[in-house]
């Protein structure tokens, strides 16, 4: 059964995605939360440059940080440049931070960041994926289900 899409936010400018995780899990709920960069950090992204492909954010007391995020040091920086795996905080409400905290332990989930971005106001945010990891056997679905769709769409532009 086809789930539903989630809300979009408003995304400007696109700096990293995390395309494989639409495969890896069945994502079920966003969020939008902020990050806290260094200068050179937020030079570093606005030239679209980090990774977040094999990053995770964890749950530590009433924080939630951004673990294993790759943001390259910025190439003009001098002795101020960061360190570019380095842990960085995200911010988000109490409330939204208790809903995660919820799914976590009592449901067995995960947090996934999905994309790296810049809204509309310039600022850096994070869209992280509530997420329940997929067995093999799903992620054999996943791969059919992709396939009819792209054999459909085959289909429908030859008869016109």
């Amino acid at each position: 059964m086809a789930r539903p899409r989630p809300l979009e936010f408003e995304k400007k400018k696109v700096v990293a995605e995390n395309r494989r995780a639409r495969y890896e899990y069945f994502l079920e709920q966003f969020f939008e939360a902020g990050i806290a960069l260094t200068g050179t950090e937020v030079k570093s992204l606005r030239f679209g440059e980090g990774s977040i492909a094999e990053s995770y954010a964890e749950l530590k007391g009433d924080e939630v940080n951004l673990i294993n995020a790759n943001i390259p040091e910025y190439n003009f920086g001098n002795r101020f440049n960061h360190e570019p795996k380095r842990p960085r905080k995200l911010l988000l409400h109490l409330r939204e931070i208790e809903k995660l905290r919820h799914g976590v332990n009592r449901e067995g989930m995960t947090l996934i960041p999905m994309s790296i971005y810049f809204n509309g106001r310039g600022r850096a945010k994070v869209e992280l994926a509530l997420a329940k990891g997929k067995k093999l056997h799903d992620k054999r679905e996943t791969i059919k289900e992709r396939d009819w769709k792209r054999e459909q769409g085959r289909l429908m532009r030859d008869r016109g």
